[in-house]
């Protein structure tokens, strides 16, 4: 995972987004999960209409608080309620006034206590008899909704699916289609919770079809929304843009202000998402004007403040900014209210740190947070506290106040972790490293890294689940949290670091445990891409599968470009170079652009210097190990650059070894190439312009050359259609897929495509096709082949999406080209590949090494423009 974020909502608030997470659930639970009043059983004939108009009207009350935000008085008012049913022997009534307990509880992050209320209203329902009364079977799915928005709160997610599935069964059986709804969607956000979309969104097209035969209702409206919501976090924009119209229309239809807010708010966000900013700022200043309370009122404005922002409009940013100033005193102090205050100081610390005229004062914001800090205090909300002194910790470190910057975020870590919420927890734990490292407290910094990566990586589903309404930049909020712990682990020795790149070794535990976290960070950035906690991972020693290879992991740090070097039966070893981030980017895109002109080769001095900081200072080492093959782990930009195209000054690093590229090796562990006697190859390709891509003359001509060499089905054209690659993957396995068409990488899964006859092929469904294959036998596919595929122009994370296709594909190598190719060249060189395939003695990565060298010795093809570009990501062998 996961950018392609820098449009993302409200950078670094991550807690805010999983407080917006519960209050989507409860938004949709309060309906279903407060319940007032049932009839009530009467004492005597003189003493029921006291009796019920006393409990009814103190439940309203509780209502009205609760729906308020004050959860504390609601709890009050409803534990009196719950006296008097006790002491009439109730026990229907009862279970409801506790169901309702445990939801005010939920609000305040009282666990223990919701926990202890639901668990009681559920044990006064269970009886003997096997027929429940239909009043019954609503009370029993209601709480059952309720302990299920438990489940999900404190992280029992799968747990939460399952009572939500419960409690749809019995609102069916109890013929309440609208209950069986309200569950349905309280299902969809617990599947999305466990990272399960395609699940979710099963659910939610359940629900729609239900939906579909009700007549338009506000809970309808509810229903498409959510839908739109998801739809738009698997990047589906199309098909979200429809549901979350249709919600509109039925909203306005009904005039339901809440729903007409709530959805022109999802709307705006959709827009941000498209990078469509004028409109989604229409958008949120439309659902302002029309919000029906100042809390959703308030929500659309911080949101279009946010944008405008992000987009540097300062005026129209400070006029808003007032204006919300001007407002957000007079919310409620609740919950919603805090975390408005606190969205609000997020957006003022970005003001002031754009240093723009009249920005706010570090003294003004810190007045707001703490602030916040008090109401959440009184209001019990310990969830909002923890947040409120962790940000109010952030200020301090920003002025440098390390020591009350210290006891701030210890204090806010310390409620967090008593919550159990990690993502708050991991925030804390972060900040709290940065601290001790500003320090020079190293020693204290590391541990408590660890234990920020350890959070994370417990939270993996949940950072690609979590609601697009705040969506947090990866780049931001999680990618950092990696590289700074990695580079307190590789920290070089300051008065041996030079200008020239030297050899340092931090102990070898701190190397092993920097190599698992970068691997760790490649299986994130691959969740977040696909927004779908789907890889698996394996723990695998190289030794066991290639005695030849060596593993080169470059690790592009703020000040540094370091290096951790794996040899065949040797301790691992680093080396540094001090080369600023920025720089080293800016050196490796502009070697980028020289290497496609094709009638120049000014691209060699950038590639010997890349050279001399990527390989020079393990030349040596490299030489004596006998290593044969060089197998890179990339990172960030230098995906972009094939590593064959490094040279020494005297010669290109791919005369000298075979080069391969793997993502991680616990994601595509290395494995010996098998049944080479039984290579048969499925072929599809365009030879004609289709959707404004140009014709592929010499495809027919690269498929007649691989036919000579590999049996082979070959689709041509017309042929080459998702249909026919799917009848034939299920009357046939073919260890061998290449494709011969137009193609795109990109840091967006969605912008991720293969072109077909009539169509695309997105990564997202890529994986499904080529499963048909692994089906028909048992076997993974050896390797998949896209011969002119290219890196989105003009994207620094592009290559992600070829790292992408090759997990997701289910194949164990995958050869792919960065830049669009000469079709002729790519013919000849097809040609030579496949006949050095069918050689039993090599590797996959040899026979592709020697094809590119009897391009580089061709005076036609030398140039790097027309061999370097094919590269070959996975297994090696």
């Amino acid at each position: 995972m996961m950018k392609k974020y820098s449009i993302w909502v409200h950078r670094r608030l991550i807690l805010f987004i999983f407080c917006l997470l519960l209050g989507l659930i409860s938004t949709l639970l309060i309906p279903s999960g407060l319940i007032f009043p049932l009839t009530v059983k009467a004492a005597s004939p003189s003493s029921t209409s006291q009796f019920i108009a006393d409990t009814t009207q103190g439940e309203q009350q509780g209502k009205e608080y609760y729906e308020a935000g004050q959860f504390s008085t609601a709890i009050k008012i409803w534990q009196q309620v719950l006296k008097v049913y006790q002491s009439q022997g109730d026990k229907l009534n009862q279970a409801r006034v506790l169901n309702n307990l445990s939801l005010g509880y939920q609000q305040l992050g009282l666990w223990s206590q919701a926990n202890q209320t639901i668990t009681d209203s559920l044990q006064l329902l269970e009886q003997k008899q096997s027929k429940y009364s239909s009043q019954q079977l609503k009370v029993l799915a209601q709480a059952l909704n309720t302990q299920g928005s438990l489940q999900l709160a404190t992280g029992k997610s799968q747990a939460a699916v399952e009572t939500w599935q419960t409690a749809a069964d019995i609102y069916k059986q109890a013929k309440n289609e609208i209950g069986v709804i309200r569950s349905l969607i309280n299902k969809s956000q617990g599947l999305r919770s466990l990272g399960l979309y395609t699940h979710s969104l099963s659910t939610l097209t359940q629900v729609e079809q239900i939906l579909q035969k009700q007549p338009d209702s506000a809970l309808k409206a509810s229903g498409l929304r959510s839908l739109g919501v998801n739809l738009r976090l698997v990047r589906k924009l199309e098909a979200a843009q429809q549901a979350l119209q249709s919600s509109l229309a039925i909203a306005k239809k009904v005039s339901s202000p809440w729903e007409i807010t709530s959805t022109l708010i999802d709307l705006g966000n959709l827009a941000r998402v498209q990078q469509d900013t004028k409109s989604a700022v229409e958008l949120y200043q439309q659902a302002a004007s029309t919000a029906p309370s100042q809390q959703l009122k308030i929500h659309a404005q911080l949101n279009q403040l946010s944008i405008l922002i992000d987009t540097k409009q300062w005026e129209q940013a400070h006029g808003l900014r007032s204006q919300i100033q001007t407002e957000i005193v007079n919310l409620n102090p609740n919950r919603s209210g805090i975390y408005a205050q606190l969205n609000f100081a997020e957006s003022l610390i970005r003001l002031h740190q754009a240093k723009i005229p009249d920005s706010p004062t570090i003294a003004t914001i810190a007045q707001l947070i703490a602030t916040s800090e008090q109401q959440a205090k009184a209001l019990g909300d310990k969830q909002a506290q923890a947040y409120a002194l962790g940000k109010l910790g952030r200020l301090y470190e920003q002025t440098q106040q390390w020591e009350s910057a210290q006891k701030l975020t210890e204090k806010a870590l310390m409620l967090a972790q008593g919550m159990n919420i990690p993502e708050i927890t991991y925030r804390w734990q972060w900040q709290l490293g940065r601290i001790f490292t500003a320090q020079g407290n190293t020693q204290a910094a590391i541990p408590v890294y660890n234990q920020a990566v350890t959070t994370l990586q417990s939270l993996r589903s949940d950072l690609v689940t979590v609601d697009s309404d705040l969506q947090f930049s990866f780049r931001e909020s999680v990618e950092p949290v990696y590289r700074e712990l990695v580079s307190l682990l590789l920290q070089p020795n300051p008065s041996k670091l030079s200008q020239k790149s030297v050899k340092s070794e931090p102990s070898q535990k701190y190397l092993i445990q920097a190599r698992q976290v970068i691997e760790s960070l490649q299986v994130a950035e691959l969740d977040d891409f696909f927004r779908d906690a789907c890889l698996d991972t394996k723990t695998i020693g190289i030794d066991k599968f290639d005695t030849q290879a060596a593993v080169i992991y470059p690790i592009i740090l703020a000040d540094r470009l370091d290096i951790i070097l794996q040899l065949p039966h040797q301790p691992l070893r680093h080396y540094s170079t001090p080369i600023p981030q920025k720089q080293l980017e800016t050196h490796v895109e502009k070697l980028r652009k020289t290497l496609v002109i094709r009638s120049r080769f000014t691209f060699k001095p950038l590639s010997k210097e890349l050279y001399n900081w990527l390989i020079r200072p393990a030349e040596k080492d490299l030489a004596n190990s006998g290593a044969k093959t060089l197998v890179f782990v990339l990172d960030g930009v230098l995906r972009n650059i094939p590593m064959a195209i490094l040279h020494d000054g005297n010669q290109y690093l791919l005369e000298k070894y075979s080069i391969g590229l793997t993502p991680g090796l616990k994601l595509l562990p290395p494995q010996q190439l098998q049944q080479r006697e039984e290579f048969k190859v499925l072929g599809a390709g365009l030879t004609k312009a289709r959707q404004g891509f140009s014709p592929l003359e010499y495809v027919n001509k690269e498929f007649k050359e691989i036919k000579s060499k590999i049996p082979s089905v070959v689709l041509l054209n017309q042929k080459f259609t998702r249909e026919n690659i799917e009848n034939n993957l299920q009357s046939n396995f073919f260890p061998i897929i290449h494709i011969a068409t137009h193609g795109k990488f990109s840091s967006k899964a969605v912008d991720t495509f293969i072109l077909t006859w009539d169509n695309r092929i997105h990564i997202q469904d890529l994986d499904q096709l080529l499963q048909i294959n692994n089906q028909k036998s048992q076997q993974a596919i050896e390797m998949l082949v896209l011969s002119a595929c290219e890196t989105a122009s003009g994207d620094k994370r592009a290559a992600l999406g070829l790292a992408g296709i090759a997990v997701k594909a289910g194949a164990r190598s995958t050869l792919a080209t960065l830049w669009p190719v000469n079709d002729e060249a790519t013919a000849k060189l097809m040609s030579r590949f496949y006949e050095e395939l069918n050689n039993t003695k090599q590797s996959k990565v040899e026979a592709l090494r020697k094809s590119q060298l009897a391009m580089l010795k061709d005076p036609a093809y030398q140039h790097p423009l027309y061999w370097a570009p094919y590269i070959l990501v996975g297994n090696w062998l």
